[in-house]
Formats: C-alpha cells, structure tokens, sequence
C-alpha cells in the first residue's frame, strides 16, 4: 500500500510539473504562446524579455508553486525524506519535460525554488539570495541560475543535512546545469541576453 501511495504522489507531482505556467498566462491575456517569441522558452525569463513584469511575475508565481505544493502534500501526509526528495525531483522533470507539451519544457529555475522551500526555508532562501545576488551583479538570469545551483548541494548540507535530500539535490542541480549547457556556450562566447527590466 505505501509503495502504491508513493507511485501516485510521485506521478501527480510529475503531471503538476507539467503544467505549463507560461504558457496558460499568455493564453488567458490573448497572446502568443511563448514558444513562438524570444527564446522559445516557456519559462520567467523568457516571458519576462517578450511580454513584461507583470505576466513574468505571474509565470514565476505558478512554476514556483508547482515545486512547492507536491511537497506541502506530502508533508500533510507524513511521507518520508526519501518521497518527499522524489516528489520534487518528480515535479522538476514534469516542468522540464512535460507530458502535456511534447516534453519540451523550461530550464526549471522557478519550480527548483519552489522544491527547495518545501524541503525547508533556509534552503529555498539561500538559492533565491544566491541568484539575486548574481543576478544583481552580473545581470544574466542564466549565470545566476548555474551559480545557485552549484552551490545548491552545499546549501543542502549545511541547512538539510538529510541524505535523500542531497542525494536528490545534487542530481536536480545537475538537471539544471545541463538544461542551461546552451546559456553556457552563450555566456563563454559573450552572446548570452542580459536581463531586462525595461517592459512594464
């Protein structure tokens, strides 16, 4: 019956994650699918640089969440470390690969947050203030997001020293780096897009 129970978690977590955020915001505002503009993404970023602030924040509020309530579910019902480590990495592969969208997703940065405040709040704030910061240094989402994550594992040691939590984690950050190995080659030949907080 547990194994049954964790199976369903885990693949709900999976089918939450594939719940394109961006891609719902801009259909409810009758604009086009983010796909199609900029990047190609469907992820923040992207619809930050083509449609604004306001319909990003909106995409960042939906990804975060689909990292965070599989967890706070599993948690409501007393799931172990090792489920609870498998729901997020779950929920992370859905936004990366989504079934409902080819499996074609985004970089994953925002529902990676979303993981690692259900998994604890110092971890979750540590990643944000990592990449805040390197964002506010450098001005390139994609090198804050490749600096978060290498530090992630670390992060997870020290704040949520729980073996399946670090194992799962230093197996998400590396997920995302080799999600963003196309931002890297940009950013070592110096055609990486900086982020731009021009559009309203």
């Amino acid at each position: 019956m547990l194994m049954v129970q964790t199976i369903v978690l885990v693949g709900l977590a999976y089918l939450l994650g594939s719940v394109a955020s961006g891609v719902i915001v801009c259909r409810l505002m009758g604009l086009p699918d983010p796909r199609t503009q900029g990047s190609g993404n469907l992820g923040t970023t992207n619809v930050l640089r083509v449609f604004g602030k306001k319909l990003a924040a909106l995409t960042l509020a939906g990804d975060v969440l689909k990292g965070l309530l599989p967890l706070l579910v599993g948690r409501a019902l007393h799931v172990s470390d090792l489920v609870l480590a498998l729901m997020g990495l779950a929920a992370l592969l859905g936004h990366l690969y989504p079934v409902f969208f080819g499996f074609k997703g985004g970089k994953g940065v925002a529902t990676l947050i979303g993981v690692f405040f259900g998994m604890a709040w110092p971890l979750g704030s540590a990643f944000v203030l990592t990449w805040l910061l390197m964002a506010a240094a450098f001005h390139y989402s994609s090198l804050a997001a490749l600096v978060a994550a290498a530090l992630a594992p670390i992060y997870t040691a020290l704040l949520v020293p729980t073996p399946s939590f670090l194992i799962v984690n230093c197996m998400m950050a590396a997920v995302l780096i080799w999600r963003h190995r196309a931002n890297v080659r940009r950013l070592l030949n110096g055609t990486e897009d900086k982020i731009s907080l021009n559009k309203p």
